[in-house]
């Protein structure tokens, strides 16, 4: 059985409110208050995180979970205690605590915002990243690759410097209500005003197949784990059975923004991908810490579909994240993997799931993951194979986007040869790094969500 200190924690607290008070002289100081509520709460959380946490055995003993504002800053100075060999610095970056209604709201796919994430092309070229079909922006027509002139008629603050962000942050993510000028690939200009809305999130951005020079190449956006689990698997059913009629010769599968999510989600997906070679055979283990072994698991594919493909090309970014990454470890030994993206995926191997606590849930990082063979430490990410920038100027999609280009550039090099691939070298051009631009769209993307999260584990046993 587990050792729960929280318990202890529980009844000392419960003695503490409860028990006489002793007379005192009228030298002594006065006794101090009883715990708060609050405290109660937090003494709990760091009471988990001495067990549950992956390197349980670093907290200190000293450590005052009552010093901390909330139950958030608590989860976010545990992770100064997660020195991994190999590596100089704490490796979590990741533990957080949130208020059980906004996860349930987050986890589910209901949001409530503008319905657009942004992202500059160069210092003063701000273009639309993504939109959520069902929101706000999506619902009046907004695309990816729309420019963005003018922030409620301002236009000096659209630009890749501190201020510019903030003004950027506070009033497109912070704001209920934005007025925007886009202007179009066709260059005319469109002035609409935004208000925020709840809406449900649509993870799967864009579905098709592809026929260029008699190659047949599926091509799926996915920009989340998390959301309507039950759409999300029925879109799978509709893309994969698509995939297969139109007997596709190739896959490329977009995750450029997909900070991660479910575990289950992922468990689904690469069933559909991996060959059927690999049913049965170990899709990755889950590893928690010394207290918790009996928990580590073993998990198997059981291949869905007849789609059998020798290789798969992933696109990614620094913003592709740890479900992603793990749907990318787990086919690995199974299939050739191919990653296409300018700089290596965001390097998260590790995951957590939900603990209540009061009227919170915490997660500090609770197991690791690795594949069929043993491998999952890539917390410096996944480098790509295939140099290629995120040129958001084009929509999802569009065969002149660069990282797209540059994965059917080279499917069709092994399919075809000679004058079939000329002309296609100036779409995927990677053009000189910016470090402004770089730290700016950091900055931008700073808040989105990246994570594992496996609920098959609710509660403590």
């Amino acid at each position: 059985m587990k050792r729960f200190s929280i318990f202890i924690l529980i009844l000392s607290g419960l003695f503490i409110l409860g028990s006489c008070k002793k007379d005192k002289g009228d030298g002594d100081p006065p006794p101090p208050p009883p715990p708060t509520r609050i405290d109660l709460m937090k003494d709990t959380a760091l009471a988990y995180s001495r067990e549950i946490y992956l390197w349980y055995d670093q907290i200190p003993s000293n450590l005052d979970a009552r010093s901390f504002p909330d139950l958030d800053a608590l989860m976010m100075a545990i992770r100064n205690y997660s020195r991994e060999p190999g590596f100089t610095r704490p490796v979590d970056e990741w533990s957080f605590a949130i208020d059980q209604a906004t996860w349930d709201n987050t986890s589910s796919g209901v949001v409530g915002d503008l319905g657009i994430e942004v992202f500059f092309h160069d210092a003063t070229d701000l273009r639309v990243k993504s939109v959520e079909p069902k929101s706000p922006a999506g619902l009046q027509g907004v695309r990816r690759g729309w420019r963005i002139v003018a922030i409620n008629g301002n236009s000096q603050n659209i630009i890749a410097s501190e201020p510019g962000i903030n003004f950027i942050i506070n009033n497109i993510y912070l704001s209920n209500s934005a007025t925007i000028t886009f202007r179009k690939p066709d260059n005319d200009e469109v002035t609409l005003t935004l208000n925020a809305a709840q809406y449900q999130t649509t993870p799967v951005v864009l579905d098709t197949v592809y026929t260029i020079s008699g190659v047949k190449i599926g091509y799926l956006s996915f920009q989340s784990f998390l959301g309507d689990t039950n759409q999300i698997f029925n879109d799978f059913s509709r893309i994969f059975s698509k995939f297969e009629s139109e007997n596709i010769f190739e896959i490329i599968v977009d995750l450029r923004y997909n900070g991660g999510g479910y575990v289950n989600v992922q468990d689904k997906l690469a069933n559909y991908l991996v060959p059927s070679s690999a049913d049965n055979q170990v899709m990755m283990k889950q590893e928690f810490n010394a207290l918790f072994s009996d928990w580590n698991e073993t998990t198997y594919f059981s291949k869905i579909g007849n789609l059998n493909l020798p290789r798969i090309y992933f696109i990614v970014t620094e913003n592709t994240a740890s479900a992603s990454e793990l749907l990318i470890n787990n086919l690995e030994p199974f299939m050739e993997v191919r990653i296409v993206g300018r700089s290596p995926s965001y390097g998260k191997p590790v995951g957590y799931f939900p603990i209540p606590v009061g009227d919170w849930y915490i997660f500090p990082v609770s197991f690791r993951s690795t594949n069929s063979e043993g491998l999952g430490n890539y917390f410096d990410g996944f480098i790509p194979d295939i140099i290629a920038d995120d040129n958001v100027t084009k929509d999802w999609g569009d065969l002149e986007e660069s990282s797209l280009a540059a994965a059917i550039n080279e499917i069709i090099s092994l399919h075809k040869t000679g004058a079939e691939l000329a002309g296609r070298a100036a779409m995927i051009k990677v053009p000189e790094v910016d470090e402004n631009v770089i730290k700016a769209n950091r900055a931008l993307s700073e808040n989105e969500f990246k994570g594992m999260v496996d609920i098959r584990r609710r509660e403590f046993k």
